[in-house]
């Protein structure tokens, strides 16, 4: 569409002189108010690291806006932080965050008569609550993120981050490492602003973000600290006024083929299990089909070929070093849906079309992946009919294939005390239910019972299998998001003490060893402990939540 087709804002109509006043009275002119108004929706604050440096970012937006002929309208929402919540109640306000992050810019953009958005922000659930939006309104929308921290000092062989000191306290308890080399740690392993320096959920959500077309190629994965992350917020801000300008918006990249990409993109470089969550919340906004069965398809057809922490040494700012997501998108052009749009206006074929390839110690081809399958895999059983999930390129290879006795718990807070106290016996696999959408409520991050057992020695003989999730940097064999929940009837409440669970990562299976029988007389004996008292926001979002297989959404069509 030409550019000359839209270059005034929607209240350059008469009818809208009620609506300019209002603006008027915060200082707006004629001349603001009949430019394409855009909207910027930003996370910043000063209780999450990742969103810290936003507000600087926010004035690189604004000045690309002016320079292309819009005028910047900002706005705030929330911005929360995963790794503030771990350790107390706060978690479980996480995934419920995500609902309100897209449901408050949908509120802002549609009152405010904006023309295009800019969504800033940086971490787990922020981005995909983002996409949400950004999918729902389908207006003229770029998203530009804050950019990974660099990482901390060294520690156990590689450079540190702020999941280094979970792994670090089972480590001092077991006299493995010094109170003194304890508190330095903590000193020295957040050593800037940024999301996390890993490839967890944040950086795994910016990256596929790039991936569907949603933010300007080879921007996701900029370091927070660098002057580059700023120019090209200030790009991103000339470039939202073109897509108002060209009538370019959302959907035309959150459809199925920007998705298929971005899932692509996202297993390829070990992406975490949060993916399994967010991506099908996306499609649902999108009104794109997409089931688990879909996911594990791709990720089963789509080799592993960046290694970034958890799945190898090095950190996400490497990545960027290494060529980042285009560098990712050119090795695995043969399989991409390469007529899938950008916010560039241009395809991906196109942008490809003339980019070298790109082969170093992080990122390899097609023919050299370090995994034959992508990230995440997809589990059924008689544990979860409806499906569960697992990451196999953080489970060591011996691993892919375990065979262990049940110890339940009926909580997270349940099975850390247990590991705390040292009770988990090699050959154990931990499950820990009543952990989902509905029964944590909110599907806490199993984030610090994986760190526990590698702090002391049991990452390599024991599991753990939950209806809750896990966060983007465990390693170890896990398996998560097992549904229907437990506090839906699901059978992983049925799970007793001593039973032989068998988990089957490569043929994508997950059951307890029990005759059918048996398995139907429990389920029929079964008796759903109550939901805890719930109050408030966690209140409605435990009785109105999807299951995970569904991305813990909250339905509203």
């Amino acid at each position: 569409m030409c550019k000359a087709l839209r270059s005034q804002s929607t209240l350059a109509k008469p009818e809208w002189s009620s609506i300019r006043a209002l603006y008027k009275g915060m200082g707006y002119s004629d001349y603001d108010l009949d430019r394409p108004l855009i909207g910027i929706a930003n996370t910043w604050n000063m209780a999450n690291p990742g969103h810290a440096n936003l507000r600087d970012v926010s004035e690189y937006v604004k000045q690309g806006i002016f320079q292309g002929g819009g005028t910047p309208v900002e706005f705030g929402t929330i911005g929360p932080c995963d790794g503030m919540g771990c350790g107390n109640d706060g978690m479980h306000f996480i995934l419920p965050a995500r609902d309100l992050i897209a449901n408050s810019v949908e509120t802002m953009a549609s009152i405010n008569h904006v023309d295009g958005l800019v969504l800033l922000g940086s971490c787990d659930k922020v981005i995909p609550g983002l996409l949400m939006a950004a999918a729902r309104l389908d207006i003229p929308t770029i998203i530009v993120n804050g950019g990974p921290a660099m990482g901390g000092m060294q520690f156990d062989g590689r450079a540190s981050d702020n999941s280094s000191m979970v792994e670090a306290l089972a480590m001092l308890e077991q006299g493995k490492i010094t109170q003194e080399e304890y508190d330095i740690l903590e000193n020295r392993s957040n050593p800037c602003k940024g999301s996390c320096s890993f490839l967890g959920t944040a950086n795994t959500m910016c990256a596929v973000t790039e991936a569907m077309g949603m933010c300007l190629p080879g921007t996701s994965m900029i370091p927070a600290v660098m002057a580059e992350r700023l120019r090209a917020a200030q790009a991103s801000g000339r470039r939202i006024v073109e897509m108002v300008r060209e009538g370019l918006t959302a959907r035309k990249m959150i459809n199925s083929n920007g998705i298929e990409n971005a899932v692509r993109l996202g297993m390829a470089i070990g992406g975490s299990t949060n993916m399994a969550l967010h991506f099908p919340a996306i499609a649902y906004e999108a009104e794109c089909d997409f089931t688990m069965d879909v996911m594990d398809k791709i990720a089963r057809n789509t080799p592993h070929i960046a290694r970034i922490y958890p799945n190898g040494p090095l950190n996400v700012p490497d990545f960027y070093d290494a060529g980042g997501v285009p560098a990712v998108m050119k090795q695995l052009s043969p399989i991409l849906k390469m007529d899938a749009m950008t916010c560039t206006g241009r395809a991906w074929g196109e942008i490809l079309e003339t980019m070298p390839f790109t082969y170093n110690e992080m990122i390899h081809s097609i023919e050299d992946a370090f995994h034959t399958w992508g990230s995440l895999a997809v589990l059924r059983g008689n544990i979860a009919p409806d499906s569960a999930v697992t990451k196999p390129t953080a489970i060591d290879p011996s691993m892919l294939h375990f065979s262990g006795t049940a110890r339940c718990f009926d909580s997270e807070d349940e099975a850390t005390v247990a590991v705390h106290e040292g009770s988990i016996e090699p050959g154990t696999v931990l499950v820990i239910r009543y952990e989902g959408p509905k029964g944590g409520p909110g599907m806490r991050e199993m984030v610090r019972i994986m760190k526990m057992l590698y702090g002391q020695g049991l990452a390599l003989s024991t599991a753990v299998i939950t209806d809750g999730r896990f966060s983007g940097t465990n390693n170890g064999c896990f398996v998560g998001h097992i549904s229907p929940e437990a506090s839906e009837g699901g059978p992983i409440a049925a799970i007793k003490d001593g039973d032989q669970i068998e988990i089957d990562v490569e043929k994508g299976t997950l059951n307890m060893m029990v005759s059918e029988q048996e398995l139907k007389q429990r389920m029929e004996a079964l008796q759903i402990k109550e939901p805890k008292h719930l109050k408030g926001y966690l209140n409605v979002y435990a009785r109105l939540a999807e299951s995970a297989d569904k991305g813990a959404i909250i339905k509203n069509r």
